[in-house]
């Protein structure tokens, strides 16, 4: 959208604003908006809802100041593919068989969108996707906008055209660019960009000007940025310093009591990250720097599209969520990454902004999990029967209901080639108490209560054994209850 058009269509919004409801014979709730802002790689500590004062988040601090805050919301598996098909679909990542990163979403497997089933709504996906064909229009969606292309075209169905290129890639060549990797750009393209030409920066362009254009009927946007993911690297390396961006209270932070040597592996393989020498403080204290500036990066474009959403008069009628599909060590435990159960990686944002409901902003205290959010947004939008999804509605909780059952489960499935590589599952207390089962692996207790930092693995300790067998049949009645087959160690 070019400077003349952006005027044109921002003024006639302005104008008709008061209006717009009224002419689409709507009122605030009737069919309300969607509007899904996720991030890949963002942890719950990223801005000041959650204890973060010094991050230069202003629109996500101002969301949240307008939202109700979920304290402890969890993944369902922390790694990308996974992750994203239970926000996406409902389903635990072994349900839909999308247990490991690039194993694409099946056809008949629904999304949100189709499980509305509504064809009212105007439906849009834009930003990274990781289930398959990633800048094929999919599941629902009718605009699509997509920002990963290269790295993922080995993963593409039959038929599919492995010369297709994103959105984002035809953007670069309109502003000059040229490919820099096999006809495409890589990750590290970007990195080196303009704030204006950044991944989030097109996003919010292509988001504000879906939010202007179908303003006079119902619809469901989400927008996915791949920041703050690796690389960590943006035009706002420097923004922040190392006081505003300090490394993890838990660095190094190699527990007592051991913990499973896949932890181990993954750590020795950080230490080899060639862009940082994470041997040494300094270079997880300029990690640290990066990520901040990469939220910041993220931060300005969220302030865009959500300023799109005021401006054209649709605030009111809009659902807002913001969550990310899993955390980042960031030099906790002196890991960097996911795919550990540890909390930085686990744990994520999660910011829901309901107007119409007339919801004040509160904090949910008790644990939650992504499994939860499609059941929440189907009734929501007006869709209350979704008996064949294993979660539940937040809504009770909002409302300040307690649940019979509180606790979160969490599942790992290794490399199955990898004879090194373990399972595992989790499960998460109201009262702080995390358990770990590897198949393959040292199993791991931590009591968060009176160890946040989990510097202590417990679960060898004397007297542990009746917590770990109370523990453990909680897993084992999760595992009924959804169907899961994996074998939980002796």
């Amino acid at each position: 959208m070019n400077r003349r058009d952006a005027l044109k269509t921002i003024g006639g919004t302005l104008l008709a604003a008061p209006g717009i409801l009224r002419a689409a014979g709507r009122r605030p709730g009737d069919k309300p908006n969607l509007l899904f802002l996720w991030t890949d790689q963002q942890r719950a500590d990223t801005m000041a809802a959650y204890g973060n004062r010094t991050y230069r988040v202003p629109a996500m601090n101002r969301l949240a100041a307008q939202s109700i805050v979920f304290d402890r919301c969890y993944v369902t598996q922390p790694v990308c593919t996974p992750s994203r098909t239970s926000v996406m679909t409902g389903l635990w990542p072994h349900m839909a068989g999308t247990v490991d990163n690039n194993i694409p979403l099946k056809p008949e497997t629904k999304t949100l969108p189709e499980l509305l089933g509504d064809s009212d709504y105007r439906t849009g996906y834009m930003g990274k996707w990781h289930l398959g064909d990633e800048v094929f229009a999919q599941h629902g969606f009718q605009q699509w906008r997509a920002i990963e292309d290269g790295i993922y075209n080995g993963f593409y169905s039959a038929g599919r055209d492995r010369n297709a290129r994103s959105h984002y890639h035809h953007f670069l060549v309109r502003m000059g660019y040229k490919p820099d990797e096999q006809n495409f750009f890589g990750r590290s393209f970007a990195t080196t960009l303009p704030v204006e030409h950044s991944k989030p920066s097109f996003l919010a362009n292509e988001a504000s000007r879906f939010i202007f254009e179908n303003r006079n009927d119902p619809w469901i946007l989400y927008v996915n940025t791949l920041e703050p993911h690796t690389p960590f690297s943006s035009a706002l390396n420097d923004l922040h310093s190392d006081e505003e961006a300090p490394v993890p209270e838990n660095y190094p932070g190699i527990p007592e009591g051991g913990e499973p040597e896949c932890y181990r592996r993954r750590r020795q393989s950080a230490i080899k990250d060639k862009p940082f020498d994470l041997r040494s403080r300094a270079g997880w204290q300029k990690l640290s720097r990066h990520y901040a500036g990469l939220c910041s990066l993220v931060d300005q474009a969220a302030a865009r599209i959500l300023w799109a959403l005021e401006a054209s008069g649709q605030a009111e009628n809009t659902i807002v969520v913001w969550t990310s599909d899993h955390g980042e060590m960031r030099g906790a435990h002196s890991l960097q990454g996911k795919g550990v159960m540890y909390e930085e990686a686990v744990r994520v944002p999660l910011l829901l902004r309901v107007p119409f409901r007339g919801q004040k902003p509160q904090r949910v205290l008790p644990p939650g999990s992504h499994i939860d959010l499609v059941p929440t947004l189907l009734e929501l939008l007006g869709k209350k029967e979704a008996d064949e999804l294993p979660g539940r509605s937040l809504l009770p909780f909002i409302s300040g209901a307690r649940r019979e059952n509180g606790d979160v489960f969490i599942e790992w499935t290794g490399d199955q080639e990898d004879q090194q590589e373990s399972d595992a599952r989790t499960v998460i207390t109201p009262e702080g108490l995390k358990l770990v089962l590897h198949n393959r692996d040292t199993s791991v207790l931590f009591d968060r209560t009176r160890d946040p930092l989990e510097l202590q693995n417990v679960y060898a300790g004397a007297g542990q054994a009746k917590v770990r067998s109370a523990l453990r049949a909680k897993i084992e009645q999760w595992q009924r209850r959804v169907k899961d087959k994996m074998r939980l160690p002796a």
